[in-house]
């Protein structure tokens, strides 16, 4: 049944709580997250705050430094948090579904309290509606969210009907009910929006901030469900989210979340210009990761001024060096010009990451056997050849409302969710059954075993004979201006790799994973 939005109008200010749900335990995002936070619902938080009568704030669960008691996984503690500062509506974000079965459980909680519930993300997509309606969710927000939230507050201040608000479901009389679709919103629409506000987030340790320029993507993966018209704003609207953030919190380190940076190629050319007039004029360096596309290492022009504004890491989605598992993916790369691209934009002075998708299943009908060892040895063969600085090597993931899903649940080969639940769907898990000649757990174990190839613990041993050959760079001004940068290169990664291997132990030391094993015994037989 809908809520009874009346209950909300003894209220005289009605506090709105935003929560990005934990993860369901430790994973190699988990040290990252406790200092940056999910750009998604910071925006529609922003856009909420602007409305009078409403009290907005931010609970990152991952990013949570607060003297609130503390549960499992080091979450804060919702009884003590609704004691202190009771919310009236609680809106969850749902775009990982590795978090979803948190989210259930904190709208369980929120619901016998008498608390609207909401959610929306990337998560809520065909048959993961019905279910979520019947998770303690009143309302679904159905794509973006920031009309929308603003409508439904209107409703529930105002003691409305929700019935004609557009992007909705929820049920009624247990019957699921969705309205119309809500279109995306247009370039004038999303420059007018508020910038960003960091301060809506409580408890938070901020040190990496994500913002965000383009809205869709011009690509058309089968994995991925971002497939909407790019949308593009002026540069000033980027521009002012970065000046703003390093006035407000002396920020310096940014992350761009869009999905391919450059896809606006002449407004892209005059934000670094803006950016980077900025920082002269305040004599400060910044330091910006972005995604790009491997077919930008060609434009030049795009390259210098990218270096120019402190653009420094690119992630890249390679996804595979092996043709047949890019031509599933719906990817027109070939290997090998993606090595000579790779080294285009190293010699431009740029760092890689590469984003890997290791065991991806084939086409009907397309002839392609090879093993899990023999694709490994090809990955590794690859990065290697690359030179690529750090990596991640993910498994495929059945998300809701990709073409992937679909194809897959065709064939029947995605296991039961009764045994392996969302819990498992962060791309550190094999989920279905893999094209022959692999199995299960072939494919889990050499995806793990491709990560322990790349990051090892050996790499304290490069970064010990790094502080060794520095002193040789201070008293050679020669090396000190042609030899800098390989010397960095090389420090810097060496630090990277220890880094990472401290991460992937912890994450294989984790009871979480014997768990998926047993699991992936018993839907495996």
């Amino acid at each position: 049944m809908k809520p009874d939005v009346a209950i909300l109008q003894s209220k005289r200010k009605l506090r709105i709580r935003f929560i990005i749900p934990g993860f369901p335990t430790f994973n190699i995002y988990s040290t990252i997250a406790k200092y940056t936070t999910a750009l998604g619902p910071l925006l529609v938080a922003s856009t909420a705050a602007q409305k009078p009568g409403w009290d907005v704030e931010i609970i990152d669960e991952n990013n949570f430094h607060g003297h609130a008691p503390k549960g499992q996984y080091g979450h804060p503690d919702h009884n003590y948090l609704q004691e202190t500062r009771p919310a009236d509506v609680v809106a969850f974000y749902g775009g990982l579904s590795s978090t979803t079965p948190r989210l259930y459980e904190l709208a369980a909680f929120y619901d016998a309290q008498k608390v609207i519930t909401i959610a929306g993300g990337q998560h809520f997509f065909g048959e993961t509606i019905a279910e979520s309606l019947n998770q303690h969710l009143d309302y679904l927000i159905l794509g973006e969210g920031e009309q929308t939230i603003c409508e439904l507050m209107d409703a529930f201040a105002n003691g409305e009907s929700t019935d004609q608000i557009k992007g909705l479901a929820y049920q009624d009389e247990n019957k699921v009910v969705i309205t119309e679709e809500r279109p995306p919103l247009s370039v004038d629409e999303i420059a007018m929006l508020p910038l960003p506000d960091f301060s809506l987030l409580r408890n938070a340790h901020m040190s990496l901030y994500p913002v965000s320029w383009e809205r869709g993507c011009g690509m058309n993966c089968e994995f991925c469900t971002v497939k909407s018209k790019v949308r593009c704003p002026p540069p000033e609207y980027l521009a002012s989210q970065i000046i703003s953030l390093h006035e407000r919190f002396g920020a310096k380190i940014f992350f761009i979340v869009d999905d391919l940076f450059g896809q606006k190629r002449e407004l892209a050319l005059e934000f670094c210009q803006k950016i980077k007039e900025y920082q002269d004029l305040i004599k400060v360096k910044f330091h910006f990761t972005v995604q790009i596309r491997l077919d930008k290492a060609h434009d030049q022009e795009l390259l210098v001024a990218m270096r120019a504004a402190n653009v420094q890491v690119l992630a890249i989605g390679y996804e595979s060096p092996i043709p047949e598992e890019l031509e599933s993916m719906n990817k027109c790369l070939r290997p090998e010009d993606m090595i000579k691209n790779t080294d285009l934009y190293h010699k431009a002075g740029f760092l890689v990451h590469g984003m890997f998708i290791f065991g991806y299943p084939a086409l009907p009908g397309q002839e392609f056997l090879m093993s899990a060892k023999e694709r490994g040895n090809t990955f590794i063969k690859f990065i290697r050849k690359a030179k690529i600085d750090t990596v991640q090597i993910l498994l495929p993931v059945p998300l809701p409302g990709t073409e992937l899903t679909t194809r897959l649940e065709n064939q029947s080969r995605i296991f039961d969710r009764k045994h392996i639940g969302w819990e498992y769907y962060d791309g550190n898990f094999q989920l279905f059954e893999p094209d022959a000649p692999l199995s299960a757990f072939e494919t889990q174990n050499e995806a793990k075993d491709l990560m322990k190839r790349f990051y090892r613990w050996t790499s304290i041993l490069s970064i010990g004979g790094s502080i060794l050959t520095f002193p040789m760079l201070i008293f050679s001004v020669f090396n000190m201006k042609k030899g800098w940068p390989r010397w960095y290169l090389k420090w810097r990664n060496a630090i990277w790799r220890f880094i990472g291997w401290r991460l992937f132990r912890q994450w294989q030391n984790n009871r979480n994973l014997d768990m998926f094993v047993e699991k992936l015994k018993n839907v495996t037989h």
